[in-house]
């Protein structure tokens, strides 16, 4: 009885590699890992019939033995322990604008300060602040490596407000844009 259990289970994962993807499912094999180790079964006799069954899609002997060593602690478990993920990464848009906010109110602040008023890590502000605002410290202020990133952020809201004076009057654009701020607006088309 329990050899023909034990090839029903043996048939069943066969069956579970598919053409020439061999989609190879762990949790199977582990399952039959386990019930020979519940059968007794020798670390040596379960790779045995797993190779004889698998062929060369057999988990490793290691393998074997590592889950032989969890069953014989008690953890029946054949899923994966959860791991640790990758910290959530803070380059979002929002943040990238508040470090610059930050820095645009107080040049000499230093990216220790900013950290703790964002609660993120200084060394994720630093490398906001170096890699997506291309600033850098000189003389204890934060300045623009290049003005290419302030004049990309200034270019949204000058064209939200070009838009705005074009939408009052597109016949009247130009004159209405430098009528109201008493200087020249630069356009480039």
């Amino acid at each position: 009885m329990c050899r023909i259990a034990s090839l029903l289970l043996l048939q069943r994962l066969k069956g579970s590699i598919s053409g020439d993807a061999r989609d190879f499912n762990n949790i199977e094999t582990r399952a039959n890992i386990k019930y020979f180790f519940l059968q007794d079964k020798a670390q040596k006799k379960i790779q045995a019939i797993l190779t004889e069954t698998l062929g060369e899609h057999v988990p490793s002997y290691a393998t074997v033995k590592n889950w032989v060593a969890q069953f014989k602690r008690g953890d029946f478990s054949t899923r994966d322990a959860p791991r640790p993920r990758r910290p959530k990464t803070v380059n979002t848009p929002e943040i990238i604008d508040q470090i610059h906010e930050l820095i645009l109110v107080d040049r000499r602040i230093s990216a220790r300060s900013t950290s703790e008023q964002l609660g993120i890590s200084r060394e994720r502000v630093g490398f906001i602040i170096h890699e997506n605002l291309d600033m850098r410290k000189l003389s204890a202020k934060w300045v623009p490596k290049c003005l290419n990133e302030d004049q990309k952020r200034q270019r949204c809201p000058s064209s939200e407000q070009h838009l705005e004076f074009f939408g009052r009057d597109p016949n009247d654009f130009l004159s209405g844009a430098i009528g109201d701020h008493g200087r020249n607006v630069v356009i480039s088309i």
